[in-house]
């Protein structure tokens, strides 16, 4: 597997204000909506420029959120962004990680006559339900990034072999996601099945840990991984890798480090696919560089497989 970086593009709004944190991203009309973990606003990157979407109410009257501000506990941790449908409709359901009972919500936004509708619901059942299932405790239980199979989701916890969790995942049916979400299900009736867990190796002595996945046509799955030195499912960290695995059900096929863009290591937090042709699959890669002052990243990635 052989990775190059095809283009790299800053993102900000049309006001000139950074879109900071991106932690996932998914189609969404004519463009994609890249979600934020630092706040309760999406950007909406389109060809005519990015466009603000609020996908949360502010939080104790706030929209960011930071570690220098003493606000990083209040934020929504929004780390998923996966293509969905509401009554046959598209849209893009983003969830929470689930590190702390604030970050278990799930949003859905469409679009109504070209205009962004979001609706949003508390998950906390569910989560405990996927935290019990994986016998992960529920102060490291960090569920970063999803793939979509067809009528089903496979939800990836990010692991920390710093304390003693791997990577994992469970299957969860898409629609009786959307369902909870909109209220119309209870969150804890949501079936949660097929736990997977993967090994995908240390780099310098840390734990190379998922942070999103893109399902393939053939069932196969692209990962993105990060090697962040960091104790727990809450506290940023130096990452000292980052890369891709591709895997089959729970085997590792191959992994490529990413490769580096001005001499940095770049988080890749978010993964969309914009197209495959024969042995060569074209990502967008959305990174979370851990500065709330610095725009975050867009890489156009190739991925060609021997």
């Amino acid at each position: 597997m052989r990775i190059t970086v095809d283009d790299v593009r800053a993102l900000t709004f049309d006001d000139g204000t950074p879109v900071t944190a991106a932690s996932a991203i998914a189609p969404l009309g004519d463009g994609w909506l890249v979600a934020p973990d630092d706040a309760t606003i999406a950007a909406w990157v389109r060809p005519a420029g990015v466009t603000p979407v609020r996908v949360l109410p502010p939080v104790e009257g706030l929209d960011h959120f930071s570690e220098p501000a003493g606000t990083k506990h209040l934020k929504p941790d929004l780390e998923v962004a996966c293509p969905a449908e509401v009554d046959g409709e598209p849209a893009v359901l983003l969830l929470g990680s689930g590190s702390t009972p604030r970050r278990m919500r799930g949003v859905l936004v469409r679009l109504e006559d070209g205009e962004p509708v979001v609706r949003s619901g508390e998950l906390g059942p569910l989560y405990d339900r996927v935290g019990r299932l994986l016998e992960v405790p529920a102060d490291q239980l960090n569920l970063e990034g999803a793939s979509r199979h067809q009528d089903t989701v496979r939800w990836f916890h990010r692991g920390n072999l710093a304390a003693g969790e791997g990577p994992a995942s469970v299957d969860v049916p898409l629609g009786a996601l959307v369902a909870a979400v909109l209220g119309r299900a209870d969150a804890g009736a949501v079936p949660v099945s097929a736990p997977r867990s993967y090994d995908l190796g240390r780099v310098a002595g840390v734990g190379l840990a998922v942070t999103d996945a893109i399902a393939l046509p053939d069932g196969r799955v692209l990962l993105s991984a990060a090697a962040e030195d960091t104790p727990n499912a809450v506290d940023d960290g130096p990452v000292v890798a980052a890369a891709l695995a591709l895997v089959d059900g729970e085997t590792v096929l191959d992994i490529a480090a990413l490769p580096e863009v001005g001499g940095r290591v770049h988080k890749v937090e978010g993964l969309a696919l914009r197209g495959i042709e024969d042995a060569r699959v074209c990502l967008l890669g959305v990174v979370d560089d851990d500065d709330p002052t610095a725009p975050s990243v867009q890489l156009e990635l190739l991925v060609e497989f021997s």
